[in-house]
C-alpha cells in the first residue's frame, strides 16, 4: 500500500547521443520517402517522445500513442499503424512490450539487449536490430577465457539489463573456472553512500578485472567516485550500453578506464546523414524543444528566438546567448561523425525493417507491363498483428550489403566488434581490436589482435586477475575451506605421485616400478639395489673374503710341508686338511652373495654356504672327538683308539656333511630359493634379493650348522682341560664360542637390516665365523712350527718337558 504518490520523473540534461538516434531515424523515413521504389505513393510519418530513460516514463508514452492524450495530434485523414522504434533501455522496452504484446502492436528496438527480450511467451511482438545480451554474455565470457582471467567482479545496472546480462555471463564463465569475487549495484538514483560502499569494496578486493554491464547513465556516478578517488590498476571490460558512449569518453576518465574494453555492434558508416544532421535549425521547427535543448548543448548557450515572441530555453545555466543561426559545420564535436555509427545505423535499420514489411503486406508484385506494384491490401484496413506477421519473415539486404533479418525469437545475427579505450592528444577512441561472430563456426567465433591492445595505465603486457597463481607442475589444487573454487593452495604432491601439468587437481600415482623424482612432475625408474662387486662395500667384502682365502691357502701350505712333525700329526693331519679345504668353501661361498640375484646364484649361495659350513663343523668335530680319543686311549683298557680311527673319523665327517647335503637338495627339489625385486622395503628402490623359497628348508640348514656348532662346543669344553701342553680343544672350544657369538648376533642383524645390507651382514657372519676358525684352531700351530719350532716335539706335546712362558 502506498501512502503518497510516487513523485514524477524529470529529465536532466541533454543526450546528444540519444538525439542523433532520433535523427537517424527520421533521415531514413524521409529517404524511404523520396525512394520510387519501396513503399511508392506511401508517406511514413513518426511521433517522438522522450522517455527519459525511465520505464515510468516510457510506459506514460506508449499509452500515450494509444489514447492520443496529451495533446498529441494525429492526421486522422490519412490511416495510421502505429509501429514503435524503440526503447533504447531493456527496462522500458520491457514495460512497453508487455503494454503492446497483447494488442500484436509491434515494435523493434535498437538498443535494448536483455536477453528475457528473446521470450516469445512474454514478449511476442518484439523485436530488435542488436543482439541479445545473450551472445554478448557469451562473447564477454570468451574474451575472459581467453586473456586467463580467473578472479574477477562485477558490476550491474539494478534493473533487467543488468541483472539479465550479469546472470548470464556468470552461468557462462563459470563453465570455464572463473570466480566472481563479488557483484555489485549501480543505478542513477542510489544516494551517495551506496556509492561509496562500491568503491570501498574495489578498493579492499585483490580483483585486477571488472567487468560493468550496466547503462552509460547508471553507471557514470560510480566512474566519477573512482576517478575522484584516483583508484587505478584495475581492467575494465565494458557492456555494449558504455563502452562507445561520450559523456565517459574522457581524457580525465582515462586514468582510471583507460585500457577500457568491450563489445559493440558492427559499425557502419552513413555518409548522406552528415549533411541532414549540419541542416538542423531551431528556426526550422521553433517549437520542437529537442531541437532547442540540441542547440543550446552544442553551442553552451541560451536560445533567445527572435522571430515569434515566445523565447523557449532549454538550459537557464548558460550565460551566453545564441540566436539559432551560428554554424554547426564550425563546430568540431563527435555527434557529426557518421563515419562510425552503431546505434544510430541499428535505428536506421529498424526504419528499413518496418518499411520492407510493409511493403510484403500493401504490394504484391509488379503488374504485366507496367513498372508499378500491384495493391494487394488496403492502407486504410492495414492492423497493426498484419505488420507484426510481415516482420517475422522479411529477410533483406540493404544498401550497405548487410542481410536483415529477425530468428525466431526477433534477434538479428550477432556479430560485435571489440573496442579498446585509446588516448590520442588528449581525445579518447574507441579502437575496434577485433570481432566477435557468433555465426561463424567456434573456431573463428573470437578474433583478437592484442598487440593493438592498450591496457590499463598504458601498459602493453596483458594484466593478471587471480585469486591464486597457478599451481606448477609437481603440485596439486587444494581448495581454501569456505572460498571459490580459483582461491587455493598448492599442496606438493605426495611421495611416489606426480603431476606434469599446471593446475592439476590431484596427483597420479607412479607404476610399482617407478618413482617421483625431485620435483614430483615426473615418473622415472625405481633404483636398482643389491650388492655389487663395483661399489665400495662389495669391494671391500671381496678383498675381505680374497685375504682369508690366501691366509687359508697359505696355512695349508704350512700345514701340508710340515706334516711329519709332532704338533701336525698329534692333531690329525687328514682332518686338518680337510678342514682347511672347508674353509676355502666357506671363504668361496661369500662371494656368491654379491653381485645381481640371478637364479643359479640364488640356490647356490644358501647351498653352498649350507653344505661349506656342515662340512667345516663336522672337521671341526671329528678333531675334538679326536682329541677326547687321544685322552681316553692313554688310560689303562682303553679301547677308544680302536673306535675312533682313521675310518671312523672320516665317516663321521661325511656321514656329518651329507645329512646336510640330503637337506639342501630336498630343499632344492621342493621349494628352491628364487631372485625376486622386493618393492615394499625402501619405496623409492627395487631391491634384488633372494627370497629363500621354502623356510623350513633355510631354518633346517641353519638348524642343523647350530646343532652340530653345540655339540661340537660341549664336547670341547669338556676337554679343554685335559693334561697337554697343546690341547686343542682350548682352541676349538674358542672357535666354538665365536662362532657361535657370531650367528646368534647374526639372526638380529639379518632381520633389522635394510636392503643390501641384509646381504652384507650374512657375509659378514660367513667371513667372521670362517676367520674365527682358521685363527683360533690353526694360528697356534702356525706360531709353533713357524715361531718356536723348539716346541714341535713329541715330549713337548705330552707334557713331559717343562713348559716356558711364551
Amino acid at each position: 500500500m502506498f501512502e503518497t504518490e510516487p513523485a514524477i520523473t524529470r529529465c536532466v540534461g541533454f543526450d546528444l547521443r540519444a538525439f542523433r538516434w532520433t535523427q537517424a531515424m527520421i533521415f531514413a523515413i524521409q529517404e524511404i520517402n523520396m525512394d520510387h521504389i519501396l513503399l511508392p505513393n506511401v508517406t511514413l510519418g513518426y511521433t517522438i517522445f522522450n522517455s527519459c530513460a525511465s520505464p515510468t516514463k516510457a510506459l506514460r508514452a506508449a499509452h500515450t500513442v494509444l489514447n492520443g492524450q496529451e495533446g498529441t495530434q494525429y492526421n486522422f485523414e490519412c490511416p495510421s499503424v502505429p509501429v514503435i522504434i524503440g526503447e533504447s533501455g531493456s527496462s522500458q522496452s520491457i514495460a512497453i512490450s508487455r503494454t503492446f504484446g497483447p494488442l500484436r502492436m509491434p515494435m523493434i528496438s535498437y538498443f535494448s539487449t536483455c536477453a528475457c527480450l528473446s521470450d516469445k511467451r512474454e514478449h511476442p511482438t518484439f523485436f530488435r536490430t542488436v543482439p541479445s545480451d545473450f551472445y554478448q554474455a557469451r562473447a564477454l565470457a570468451q574474451l575472459v577465457k581467453h586473456f586467463g582471467w580467473t578472479w574477477i567482479a562485477t558490476i550491474q545496472g539494478d534493473n533487467e539489463y543488468g541483472r539479465m546480462g550479469v546472470q548470464a555471463f556468470t552461468k557462462e564463465v563459470k563453465q570455464y573456472g572463473v570466480c566472481v569475487a563479488f557483484s555489485e549495484n549501480v543505478l542513477r538514483t542510489y544516494p551517495y553512500s551506496q556509492i561509496l560502499k562500491i568503491v570501498e569494496t574495489i578498493k579492499r578486493s585483490t580483483v585486477k578485472v571488472i567487468l560493468a554491464f550496466a547503462s552509460e547513465g547508471d553507471l557514470y556516478p560510480l566512474m566519477q567516485e573512482i576517478v575522484r578517488q584516483n583508484i587505478t590498476g584495475i581492467q575494465w571490460i565494458a557492456s555494449e550500453a558504455w563502452i562507445t558512449a561520450a559523456r565517459p569518453s574522457t581524457k580525465e576518465n582515462f586514468k582510471s578506464f583507460g585500457g577500457a574494453i568491450g563489445f559493440v555492434s558492427r559499425q557502419m558508416a552513413i555518409p548522406e546523414l552528415k549533411e541532414f544532421l549540419l541542416n538542423i535549425r531551431p528556426s526550422l521547427d521553433s517549437g520542437n524543444s529537442f531541437v532547442t535543448g540540441f542547440w543550446e548543448t552544442i553551442f553552451q548557450c541560451t536560445l533567445h528566438l527572435t522571430e515569434d515572441n515566445s523565447n523557449q530555453t532549454f538550459s537557464e545555466t548558460n550565460s551566453e546567448i545564441c540566436t539559432g543561426q551560428e554554424r554547426l559545420d564550425q563546430v568540431n564535436n563527435a555527434f557529426f561523425d557518421v563515419t562510425k555509427l552503431r546505434v544510430a545505423y541499428n535505428v536506421y535499420k529498424a526504419v528499413y525493417a518496418i518499411a520492407h514489411a510493409l511493403q510484403n503486406l500493401i504490394f504484391c508484385q509488379k503488374d504485366e507491363g507496367y513498372d508499378k506494384f500491384k495493391l494487394c491490401e488496403n492502407i486504410s484496413n492495414i492492423q497493426p498483428w498484419q505488420v507484426y506477421e510481415h516482420l517475422q519473415k522479411i529477410k533483406f539486404t540493404n544498401r550497405f550489403g548487410e542481410i536483415v533479418y529477425f530468428d525466431e525469437n526477433g534477434d538479428p545475427a550477432a556479430a560485435y566488434d571489440i573496442i579498446n579505450w585509446h588516448l590520442t592528444n588528449g581525445i579518447v577512441n574507441h579502437v575496434p581490436v577485433g570481432y566477435f561472430n557468433a555465426s561463424s563456426d567456434t573456431a573463428a567465433k573470437l578474433i583478437i589482435n592484442e598487440d593493438n591492445i592498450i591496457w590499463n595505465s598504458g601498459k602493453s603486457k596483458v594484466p593478471k586477475s587471480v585469486c591464486s597463481e597457478s599451481c606448477p607442475p609437481g603440485t596439486r589444487k587444494a581448495i581454501r575451506t569456505g572460498q571459490p573454487i580459483c582461491c587455493f593452495d598448492c599442496i606438493p604432491c605426495a611421495d611416489g605421485n606426480i603431476s606434469n601439468k599446471t593446475d592439476s587437481v590431484e596427483c597420479m600415482k607412479c607404476a610399482v616400478e617407478y618413482w617421483s623424482n625431485a620435483k614430483k612432475d615426473k615418473c622415472i625408474p625405481k633404483e636398482i639395489e643389491f650388492l655389487s662387486f663395483s661399489e665400495a662395500f662389495g669391494i671391500t667384502l671381496t678383498t675381505v673374503a680374497l685375504m682369508g682365502l690366501c691366509l687359508t691357502i697359505a696355512t695349508a701350505t704350512v700345514i701340508i710341508y710340515n706334516k711329519n712333525t709332532p704338533i701336525v700329526k698329534a692333531n690329525n693331519t687328514e682332518l686338518s686338511c680337510l678342514l682347511l679345504f672347508s674353509l676355502v668353501l666357506c671363504f668361496l661361498c661369500s662371494l656368491t652373495f654379491i653381485g645381481e640375484p640371478v637364479v643359479w646364484s640364488c640356490m647356490l649361495r644358501h647351498t653352498f654356504f649350507g653344505i661349506a659350513f656342515a662340512l667345516s663343523i663336522s672337521c671341526v668335530l671329528g678333531k675334538t672327538i679326536v682329541v677326547v680319543t687321544a685322552f681316553k686311549s692313554t688310560l689303562p683298557n682303553s679301547n677308544m683308539a680302536k673306535l675312533f680311527g682313521p675310518m671312523q673319523q672320516r665317516i663321521i665327517v661325511f656321514a656329518c656333511t651329507g645329512v646336510q647335503i640330503i637337506i639342501c637338495a630336498l630343499w632344492l627339489n621342493l621349494s628352491p630359493p628364487f631372485p625376486v625385486k622386493n618393492l615394499k622395503h625402501d619405496k623409492e628402490k627395487i631391491i634384488l634379493e633372494c627370497n629363500i623359497g621354502s623356510a623350513i628348508g633355510f631354518s633346517l640348514v641353519l638348524g642343523y650348522i647350530g646343532m652340530l656348532s653345540c655339540i661340537c662346543f660341549v664336547m670341547a669344553f669338556l676337554a679343554r682341560k685335559l693334561p697337554d701342553n697343546f690341547n686343542e680343544a682350548k682352541y676349538i672350544t674358542f672357535s666354538m664360542l665365536i662362532f657361535c657369538a657370531v650367528w646368534l648376533t647374526f639372526i638380529p642383524a639379518y632381520v633389522s637390516s635394510p636392503g643390501k645390507y641384509t646381504v652384507a651382514v650374512e657375509i659378514f657372519a660367513i667371513l667372521s665365523s670362517t676367520f674365527g676358525l682358521l685363527i683360533c684352531i690353526f694360528v697356534p700351530k702356525c706360531y709353533i712350527i713357524l715361531l718356536k719350532p723348539e716346541r714341535n716335539t713329541r715330549q713337548y706335546i705330552m707334557g713331559k718337558m717343562p713348559s716356558k712362558r711364551l
